[in-house]
């Protein structure tokens, strides 16, 4: 992993419809919707990230994950200009920039497979599909072919084929050239993972510090990490975990979990979240909305790599649904700049400030390793130690309507959140406000 990975806080938005330009292209749309987003930078860095994570800006024909032209900036969003224009604007602000590359399949729009429809076999890229010919081969015969989780729109790409791996190197390294400083794979699950690394090795024989994350949802996340040469995959079980305890005050699940987190640690630092393009908005996610806190508070001290959704950092409400336009609800269009914001969402984005800015002050978080010192179903204390023994917090959760204390051995001060720290034999408490939090220096 690179090294600058380490210091990593990144901001995730997604542009096609943080701009506009999807699923209702806005009438007075100007073509470089992109540049919209460049009044958010600074708010990036006002929040204290340090990273852009931008969901797909390459062609495609609707939600972006449906490519037509890797090469080529979605004409919604602009130009390469505009991108080269984007990547200044980062670069003046300290900002790295990660790209979303969508290389398990492309829409049926694209250039090859439209060649396929028309020529058959004897397209020169059909072997870049997996695809059956029930009724010949010729020209005009359709083709069966394997798409992504049952979306006919959406074709899967051969990656046992040497040139779908070519054009993935060429894509990857192309806009690395352009200012990129790294790639989130989406749906990197649906690879073998052994198709990655020659892949990748390629790339970083041109970018060594290039950082790679792969979409990974379930299963075995260091054994994909190790064969496939990705830097890091996507921490859903995290996740799921986090908001499922504290809904069901069962801070025992997030015990656990965090024991599962922890190995994880041994081999690669996990990619964070409490939301994303894909899911319920946190906000809408939790029964209880005095439980926000404990979710940002438990991404922020625990390890690996967060990164933080646009508008949860306001609190944005959305519920994804499962069907058509199901998505719509947590990718809706940013008001023009971050002033035009509502004031009811600067509790939270206060809350974020002060947890990211604790988080950069104690860079070991990165690594660290996380104990559970105490648990019930409603209670929690979490201590997170520097892998060279040289830094130490606490965090402690209460879910309960009357507050209490908890033990936090060692503890010398509060950091963030609120509560009282009283002496005792087991050489520390502190004392939580009824459905309270407080991280604590150790």
């Amino acid at each position: 992993m690179p090294d600058w990975v380490q210091d990593a806080i990144w901001w995730h938005v997604y542009p096609l419809g943080a701009t506009g330009a999807f699923p209702h292209p806005d009438p007075g749309g100007d073509g470089s919707r992109l540049l919209r987003l460049l009044p958010w930078l600074d708010h990036v860095v006002e929040l204290g990230a340090n990273g852009l994570l931008l969901g797909p800006v390459f062609a495609s024909s609707t939600h972006g994950y449906d490519t037509v032209d890797h090469f080529r900036i979605d004409p919604r969003l602009g130009t390469e200009e505009d991108f080269d224009r984007l990547v200044a604007a980062c670069r003046e602000r300290g900002l790295r920039l990660l790209l979303d590359g969508v290389f398990n399949h492309v829409g049926r729009e694209h250039p090859a497979f439209r060649a396929v429809l028309r020529e058959g076999a004897a397209a020169p890229a059909a072997g870049w599909f997996r695809l059956r010919w029930p009724s010949g081969d010729g020209p005009g015969a359709v083709p069966v072919h394997d798409d992504f989780e049952g979306h006919s729109d959406l074709v899967a790409l051969d990656h046992a084929n040497p040139a779908v791996a070519d054009l993935v190197v060429d894509v990857m390294t192309h806009w690395l050239a352009r200012g990129a400083d790294g790639w989130r794979l989406d749906a990197a699950y649906a690879v073998p993972p052994e198709r990655w690394a020659p892949v990748l090795t390629r790339v970083r024989e041109r970018f060594p510090d290039a950082y790679v994350v792969g979409e990974v949802i379930h299963g075995d996340y260091p054994a994909t990490v190790a064969a496939s040469g990705m830097d890091s995959v996507t921490q859903y079980e995290l996740w799921k975990a986090v908001w499922s305890s504290l809904n069901d005050t069962n801070l025992h699940e997030l015990a656990w979990t965090l024991q599962r987190h922890d190995a994880l640690l041994e081999t690669f630092a996990p990619f964070t979240f409490v939301g994303n393009h894909d899911v319920t908005r946190i906000a809408s996610r939790l029964d209880d909305e005095r439980h926000l806190p404990h979710a940002v508070a438990v991404l922020m001290t625990v390890g690996g790599t967060p990164a933080v959704y646009a508008g949860d950092e306001h609190a944005f409400r959305g519920v994804k649904e499962e069907r058509a336009g199901g998505d719509d609800a947590v990718r809706p269009p940013l008001p023009p700049t971050p002033a035009d914001l509502s004031p009811l969402g600067l509790p939270t984005f206060h809350l974020h400030q002060q947890l990211i800015g604790l988080r950069r002050r104690h860079r070991w978080l990165h690594r660290a390793r996380t104990t559970v010192l105490h648990v019930e179903n409603a209670r929690l204390v979490l201590e997170s130690r520097a892998t060279d023994g040289e830094g130490r917090l606490l965090l402690a959760l209460d879910l309960t309507g009357t507050g209490g204390e908890l033990p936090a051995p060692g503890a010398s001060a509060v950091l963030a959140g609120a509560g009282e720290l009283r002496g005792g034999p087991d050489g520390g408490r502190v004392l939580l406000p009824p459905h309270g939090w407080a991280v604590l220096a150790g």
